[in-house]
């Protein structure tokens, strides 16, 4: 029996190595490859590679987007780190408000807060117009300065659920003691509790640096000429001619790069860290006067409510009224008639594609992750490794690496469902798989080893001890994963065709097309399904402890 028991283990763990090759490794592999490849003759070459950093248009792309991600690593720490300290700090109203606003604006896919910003902001925007109209200058969302804002605004709340964490957890005892040494406030939360929170920042602005970087909606619609490696990218693999597929693969290798290298840079940071301390008891939050409650609240809530304005401007103008694209007084349901006339095969194929890659999902993650947690060996370990590296893989990348690996032979499956389904899978299993493996780290063996001693299989114990266990776990990482997958839009960008065309991808052509109003109401729908799933993973998983 135990024999039995173990080969099934070894034959699953063989069998998750094999996945993660044949739709992971094996893409990067051909992409590394290609990159190498001279366009001319198909021999070895780094010219690519000198192209990147010698080239005008290609090195001024990696310029803009080490100044894209920076500016919006920055933003959104100020942003984030500054709400979250008021929140934690003092005796604020309605934090569970705030919160909740963080994670709506947390799941709004950054393209439609880009597009949501050029309805406000942009050259004909709402706000720019009417500041306009009393002589108030205002300039437009386009360009770096646009990029970098929206950056800040969109990512911000990673940093604020970070940080407020770390704040809850943080050494209260050394911060009282900098206090009976008379240190002001201001000069005790730098010098002090900065420096406890460190590894909390400095994930979270890793984080938001990588999220910039990858982002390729954002400065596709509002960048104009400041246009980064992953617009750079689409471009070249996207060209009617296909005339530079090897500098496509090799632009999306220096994204890649830049991602590991960061966080191979903070876990370097993390593990040399010595100002983590000890876990105590929380500080409690303090009382203000007057003035500073209304600052502090202010401030918050500003905070909170510019982070939505993106979703409740496209509710809004989902509702304006219009004649073909232009958008008349008065309000109408003429945009959601037209969604649903005209583009329902992008609302089925997105709840399609996403649902059977989560049920692929939750079945191979369930098996890994018990592996991982309860079969601990070094290829267990290896694998839980690995499958960190859809964490910092660019969208755009995958695309291109699958789009380039999938294509001839055999496994011809460019422009199928299945091309998308793949990669929805890959990438958005290890959102799953860690929401099982810390909700096993919390069941005691002894019950499955109770159960085995009763003379249950391998396959019984998992699905009727282990799997009722850990089910709330299970439920709310699949629904983060969908969510996350019904929102993708850069890898699905390179893949589709005019049948397998998703939510993210219809919306993205309208904007580009000028008709914001059906994009409008598409993206009111897709808002709406996410928020709904958000709201539900919260209560199934316990997220609540999150704000």
């Amino acid at each position: 029996m135990r024999k039995h028991f173990t080969d099934i283990w070894r034959v699953s763990l063989l069998l998750g190595w094999l996945i993660l090759a044949a739709l992971l490794l094996y893409p990067l592999r051909t992409i590394i490859a290609a990159s190498f490849k001279s366009n001319a003759d198909g021999h070895f070459t780094l010219q690519h590679y000198v192209d990147v950093f010698t080239k005008h248009i290609y090195y001024h792309d990696l310029i803009n987007t080490f100044i894209g991600g920076f500016g919006g690593m920055i933003g959104s720490l100020v942003l984030g780190v500054a709400l979250a300290a008021l929140v934690t700090r003092f005796k604020v109203r309605g934090p569970t408000v705030i919160s909740s606003l963080a994670v709506i604006a947390l799941v709004t896919p950054p393209f439609i807060g880009a597009y949501a910003w050029i309805i406000l902001l942009g050259y004909d925007g709402v706000i720019r117009q009417a500041l306009l109209s009393i002589g108030i200058p205002c300039p437009t969302i386009y360009g770096a300065g646009g990029v970098i804002f929206v950056f800040s605004l969109k990512f911000f709340p990673y940093v604020f659920l970070i940080v407020s964490a770390a704040l809850r957890n943080v050494n209260s005892s050394l911060e009282e003691a900098a206090e009976l040494l008379g240190m002001p406030p201001g000069q005790r939360f730098w010098k002090v509790t900065l420096r406890l929170i460190a590894p909390a920042v400095s994930a979270s602005g890793l984080l938001t640096f990588i999220l910039s970087v990858a982002d390729f909606g954002t400065p596709r619609f509002i960048g104009h000429d400041f246009q980064t490696l992953s617009t750079q990218a689409y471009i070249l693999f996207s060209s009617e001619t296909g005339e530079n597929p090897g500098m496509a693969s090799t632009i999306s290798l220096v994204l890649l790069a830049i991602s590991l290298v960061l966080v191979l840079g903070q876990r370097w940071f993390v593990r040399h860290d010595l100002s983590q301390g000890s876990k105590s008891r929380p500080r409690p939050p303090r009382e203000m006067s007057l003035g500073t409650s209304i600052l502090v609240h202010g401030v918050c809530y500003l905070i909170a409510v510019v982070g939505v304005l993106p979703m409740i401007t496209v509710f809004v103008e989902s509702f304006r009224k219009k004649n073909g694209p232009v958008f008349m007084p008065g309000f109408s349901l003429d945009s959601y008639r037209q969604v649903l006339g005209e583009v329902p095969v992008a609302i089925e194929n997105s709840l399609l594609y996403a649902g059977v890659a989560v049920v692929g999902i939750v079945i191979v993650g369930t098996v890994l992750g018990y592996i991982i947690v309860r079969k601990r060996n070094f290829f267990s370990t290896a694998l839980d490794a690995a499958l960190t590296i859809p964490y910092i893989v660019p969208g755009i990348v995958m695309g291109i690496a699958y789009a380039a690996s999938f294509n001839t032979g055999a496994i011809a499956i460019t422009g199928t469902a299945t091309i998308i389904i793949l990669q929805l899978f890959i990438r958005r299993l290890p959102y799953a798989m860690r929401a099982m493996i810390a909700a096993l780290q919390q069941v005691s063996p002894s019950i499955e080893d109770a159960a085995i001693s009763l003379g249950y299989s391998p396959l019984k114990v998992l699905l009727r001890v282990t799997v009722p266990l850990i089910g709330p776990g299970i439920l709310a990482g699949a629904i983060m994963s969908f969510i996350t997958a019904i929102n993708e839009l850069s890898a699905t960008l390179v893949l589709y065709v005019g049948n397998t065309v998703t939510m993210p991808v219809q919306i993205f052509e309208l904007v580009d097309q000028g008709e914001y109003g059906t994009a409008s109401a598409l993206s009111s729908i897709l808002l709406l399904v996410t928020t709904i799933l958000v709201y539900i993973a919260f209560r199934v998983g316990g997220g609540r402890q999150m704000m």
